[in-house]
């Protein structure tokens, strides 16, 4: 065994609950056989995850339930997907899809088979006519946009989960979001789908004889949509009552609509496909028609004295053509003042204020300029209020006070789910009635709440008479529990009763409403919709409880525990949003199965064979791989650094001996730097099968979390002298050498300017000259200690960054520029909390500026001279910190004809020396963004953080250098 292996029990949690919902030891050995060895054999060991920590890890999603599967299979093809629907209906199981695990309801949880079909059904592409787009469903709707945005094209559905909510997903649930409506969602633009069927039939409806096809593969489901095709149209009434149930947003069962507007059966199939949330089968691909991007836009927040007075307002906005109308009361807003970027004094609005976000998106100046002054006649006559300081009642063209708006709007989730009280989760609800009841139904909604002990305030897409609502009860209290299924029952009469209103508009049926179907729809009709299920799939192998069911309280069981842990980790909503950004999530797990995992352990009991593995699995499949990149804070609406937390449990798990070696380090980092690059030049002499052989001894001696591996990719060592510069009297700013940029080579051994030399050069070109200081080594921006968990070393370092940057820079009167994205986060914001008193006072006066934003600067002052044709960029992690992408942008936009950002560009897991460490997590972290790379050829590949260029060089094969080097090269003088 390895020196230095910490015990996994250094993790285990303070204190166990034994809760009646803990998984039982029976699962303690992870999915039981034959199950597992059957799987195995049909698709192979890489596709069944069958750990008790796999199987926990997907018992959670964005709702308020929990289920844990036996296994998880990772389906990759269509042939995975049809032959675990062939091992389920052969003996007798039972399977449900999950995506990004991010719908609301249920509808992604089971208790037998969950299949991943996120993983590697991804990709987007506009189609020849240039209006249709052919998307794979496990694609996120934000990167099938960017995709798209490149055409001038979007997607007409805009779920607010759209960052990190699969194509496949939205289509499944018809999800709708701000702008939708009825006229752009899934069931109007969906032109193609490619199905699975759980006979494992696949079906294109975009093939030319695909009726043909389905009638030849399948008599009987063919037969039977004919069939009930006929009878549905032989019933004026039912027909009249289907046309008008769509008339609002309406996700509640199946799409009865489907048998009137398809034209055969296999129109008919495509139909009823959306929104049938995987219980009919699989979305195997999709070609949707796409919707114009209007890049010019200009919003509004518009304040009202009274709830009936912002509702009155609505349908003047819609019939000018408003995208999104959104509507706020007074609990709301005063809820939103608490999260950050939204104004303090929206405290004080006073609770029977109402606000709409109006915006109206335009595709030129022309039609804008028509929106604007109808917009500005309309609201002239309008009786509004300006209850704050901060209510301006305009429209702005302002893109940076629009996006202020939509963040306030989004955020009620985060003002809920932050300030909740602990032990509880969060319910999001939605339901549509008839615009023209608008205010009505939120005064009904209001009191409802209040009478049931819930806190009471309503927001919503209001041009759509489309309302939310949030719940927040513990599930582990069963008078809570009495308390929430009473409101749904009273909430479900009220609305179909009262308003004859849609239960779900766009979340989708679930587990959650399956008991109110019929009270919404009628005997008749949800008689229709179990023959549809019955049609598809007769065996009843798909998503059980789901849409359908004959329990009534079917939506009171499994609802989740939220047990306590780590106080960072206790608001997570388990919504997943963290997923899409993490490096981690296809090989290990992502930040909300971080937590899922911890509280799990915690609800289990002293002895528990559970436990053990949990703890077991967690140190490499949560703690060693995580990237520690944070990211899943900028992501995560309710800002969890999970990063932050791992980096925790590394610090615990360290031996006196590790923390006093990594101090030593600190203490004695000029040695060590220099050391590094003396090596890494005596190493590039040597042979890399050689130097990989000897790195992976040590490894296997020591630790692979301690000691790097070593890459065919890194480069020699720098060159020890830096570029002279002038004197600090003449200096515009401080340039602070990254220790990375002291110890790695960027000149490509002499090819071109190194690094330093382009950041000094292009400056004194500029005429803002920079000024190295002499005493650079032995300091560093903390973030080797601060990664690891090494907290004696980080302050050390921290401290000694902050005391010299205060002396460079002249007490702060120059900027620090950084030539390192992380190294500048680092500085400016990751050595806070380890300073002392005095440097904390110092580090406040200290101007910390990024070599891209620096460069973005110099742009006005400089000549291009010999553009480069095209480059690809990989923004960094940090940069995504910053807020500098933009800054990295402009830079190569000013030095290449054509700058392309790929679709999946994220974190690349590289993240200083982790990459090295766990090779296979830059590996799984840039699998996507390296497909796009490759698949064409660039002039240049630029970032501006040399660890991560050289992590990228190893995943594509290609030579990845700083934007300033190209920025030197590009503005030379002509000769």
């Amino acid at each position: 065994m390895p020196l230095f292996v910490p015990s996994p029990q250094l993790l285990r949690p303070a204190s166990l609950l034994d809760a009646p919902d803990k998984v039982p030891d029976a699962l303690a050995a992870g999915t039981p056989e034959p199950l597992r060895a059957g799987l195995v054999g049909l698709l192979g060991e890489a596709k069944v995850l069958s750990k008790v920590s796999d199987l926990v890890k997907y018992a959670s999603d964005a709702s308020p339930y929990r289920f844990v599967p036996q296994v998880v299979v990772v389906a990759e093809t269509v042939q995975d997907v049809a032959a675990v629907f062939g091992y389920a209906h052969r003996n007798g199981r039972t399977l449900v899809f999950r995506a990004a695990g991010t719908s609301l309801n249920g509808q992604a949880q089971g208790e037998d088979i969950l299949v991943d079909v996120r993983r590697a059904w991804t990709g987007a592409r506009m189609l020849p006519d240039g209006v249709r787009a052919r998307i794979a469903p496990g694609t996120t709707v934000l990167r099938a946009n960017a995709a798209l945005a490149r055409h001038g094209r979007l997607l007409g559905p805009d779920p607010a989960s759209g960052r990190v909510a699969t194509v496949g997903g939205v289509v499944a649930n018809n999800a709708c979001g701000m702008t939708a409506g009825t006229t752009r969602n899934s069931y109007r633009l969906l032109s193609e789908v490619t199905f699975v069927l759980p006979s494992g039939t696949v079906v294109d409806t975009g093939a030319a004889d695909a009726d043909a096809r389905l009638r030849e593969a399948e008599p009987a489901l063919h037969a039977g949509l004919a069939a009930l095709k006929r009878e549905v149209e032989a019933d004026p009434a039912l027909v009249a009552r289907i046309r008008a149930k769509y008339e609002l947003k309406n996700t509640n069962g199946y799409r009865l609509d489907a048998l009137l507007d398809g034209a055969t059966p296999v129109e008919v199939l495509r139909g009823l496909v959306v929104g049938s949330e995987g219980t009919l089968g699989f979305i195997a691909d999709t070609v949707f028609e796409t919707v114009p991007l209007e890049r010019r836009a200009t919003t509004a927040l518009l304040f009202f004295p009274a709830l009936a007075d912002a509702a009155a307002a609505v349908p003047g906005f819609t019939a000018l053509g408003a995208r999104a109308v959104e509507l706020m009361d007074g609990n709301t807003l005063r809820a939103l003042a608490s999260v950050p970027g939204v104004p303090d004094d929206w405290a004080r609005v006073p609770r029977e204020v109402t606000a709409l976000l109006v915006e109206f998106r335009a595709p030129d100046e022309e039609a804008l300029a028509g929106y604007e002054e109808a917009a500005r006649r309309t609201v002239e006559q309008l009786a509004l209020v300006r209850p704050v300081d901060s209510a301006t009642n305009g429209f702005t063209r302002d893109r940076a006070v629009a996006a202020g708006y939509w963040h306030a709007r989004e955020a009620f989730v985060t003002a809920v789910g932050k300030a909740r009280p602990p032990g509880t989760t969060l319910i999001t609800e939605d339901f549509a009635v008839p615009p023209a009841r608008l205010a009505e139904a939120c005064a009904a909604l209001l009191e409802l709440q209040a009478a049931h002990g819930f806190d009471a305030a309503v927001s919503g897409h209001a041009a759509h008479g489309n309302l939310h609502f949030l719940l927040t009860f513990d599930a582990s209290r069963p008078e809570d529990v009495r308390r929430y299924a009473a409101f749904m029952d009273a909430f479900c009469t009220m609305t179909v009763e009262r308003f004859d209103g849609a239960l779900k508009a766009e979340h989708a049926t679930g587990r959650n409403l399956a008991p109110y179907l019929a009270l919404e729809w009628g005997e008749r009709a949800t008689a229709l919709m179990w023959r549809i299920k019955e049609l598809f799939d007769p065996h009843g192998v798909l998503a059980p409880g789901v849409v359908l069911s004959r329990d009534p309280e079917i939506h009171l069981k499994g609802l989740k525990s939220i047990p306590p842990v780590e106080a960072v980790a206790d608001p997570c909503i388990e919504c997943g949003f963290c997923e899409a950004v993490c490096p981690s999530h296809d090989l290990t797990t992502s930040p909300r199965q971080r937590i899922v995992l911890r509280r799990e352990m915690t609800r289990q009991d002293e002895g528990s064979r559970v436990l053990d593995e949990l703890l077991d699995s967690y140190g490499y499949d949560a703690v060693d791989t995580c990237a520690g990149d944070s990211t899943c804070k900028l992501a995560c609406p309710v800002g969890i650094d999970t990063g932050a937390l791992m980096k925790d449990f590394r610090h615990r798990r360290h031996s006196a001996f590790e923390e006093r070696g990594a101090r030593t380090a600190a203490d004695r980092f000029a040695l060590l730097e220099a050391a590094a690059r003396t090596g890494l030049t005596a190493a590039a002499h040597l042979p890399d099968p050689l130097l990989a052989g000897a790195t992976g001894l040590a490894r296997a001696a020591v630790r692979p979390d301690l000691v790097p591996a070593w890459l065919p990719e890194i480069p020699s060592g720098a060159a020890k002298a830096l570029p002279p510069t002038g004197p600090r009297e003449r200096a515009a700013a401080v340039y602070y050498v990254a220790c990375v940029n002291r110890i790695f080579d960027s000149s490509g051994d002499g090819r071109h300017a190194s690094l330093p030399q382009a950041l000094v050069e292009v400056s004194r070109r500029a005429g803002r000259p920079v000024w190295i200081p002499a005493d650079l080594p032995g300091t560093c921006c903390a973030t080797i200690w601060h990664s690891k968990g090494y907290v004696e070393g980080n302050a050390l370092m921290a401290n000694r960054i902050v005391e010299r940057a205060w002396e460079w820079t002249g007490h702060g009167e120059l900027p620090l520029v950084v030539d390192a994205s992380s190294c500048t986060l680092g500085i400016a914001e990751e050595v806070l909390p380890y300073l002392d008193a005095r440097n904390r006072e110092r580090h406040a006066r200290l101007t910390v500026v990024d070599s891209t934003t620096w460069a973005a600067g110099l742009l006005p002052r400089l000549t291009v001279t010999a553009p480069l044709t095209s480059a690809v960029l990989h923004p960094t992690c940090s940069m995504r910190h910053l807020d500098v992408v933009g800054d990295l942008a402009a830079v190569a936009g000013a030095v290449s004809a054509e700058v392309v950002t790929p679709v999946y560009a994220e974190c690349c897991g590289f993240a200083g020396d982790r990459g090295m460490l766990h090779e296979e997590l830059t590996a799984a972290a840039t699998r996507h963004e390296a497909a796009e790379v490759l698949a064409r050829d660039f002039d240049a590949h630029l970032s501006a953080n040399r660890t991560c260029e050289i992590g990228m060089d190893h995943v594509t094969g290609r030579t990845y250098r700083s934007v300033l080097i190209a920025l030197e090269q590009a503005t030379r003088p002509a000769d």
